[in-house]
């Protein structure tokens, strides 16, 4: 019990870094890689959810995104939205968290012809975005974690 408590207590940075003392080099490839697909929870559907909520108005929406998130802020990009949503939901911020990369995985699906070097960012400032297309985007993001948890459970369920 004493372990399984202290692990949980672990950050995930801290987590990699016991896997790679441990001798699991893969995993810091994994942090790093832009199309990891880490598990979803319940967690991701609220942090999309909350994202959509903070971007609710033309008012708060930051079209000029450089991906600083400060404390302060008034308003919001795409990716300061989940950050903050983040922060918020789970009480800390991974960059290649699921619900990010989901999000990533749809402007990827949205924007197939256009080349983003940084696809939240790019999107968010991308002059023929509007924010009806953000909060698309979002909604999009929902359903498909929603299909990912599902499927999860029944997999674990089968097991069983």
């Amino acid at each position: 019990m004493t372990t399984n408590f202290a692990a949980k207590s672990l950050t995930t940075t801290a987590l990699v870094f016991a896997a790679l003392a441990l001798g699991a080099p893969h995993l810091h490839a994994q942090q790093d890689d832009s199309n990891v697909r880490p598990p979803v929870t319940a967690d991701d559907i609220r942090i999309v959810e909350r994202a959509k909520q903070i971007l609710s108005s033309p008012a708060v929406w930051n079209r000029k995104d450089d991906r600083k998130c400060p404390a302060t802020a008034t308003t919001y990009s795409l990716y300061c939205a989940l950050e903050k949503a983040s922060d918020e939901i789970s009480n800390h911020f991974e960059h290649r968290e699921a619900a990010m990369q989901e999000v990533r995985f749809v402007v990827d699906d949205i924007a197939r012809n256009r080349k983003y070097e940084h696809r939240l960012m790019n999107y968010n400032n991308d002059p023929t975005t509007k924010l009806a297309d953000i909060q698309h985007v979002l909604d999009v993001a929902e359903v498909n974690i929603r299909k990912r948890l599902a499927e999860q459970d029944k997999a674990a369920q089968t097991k069983h």
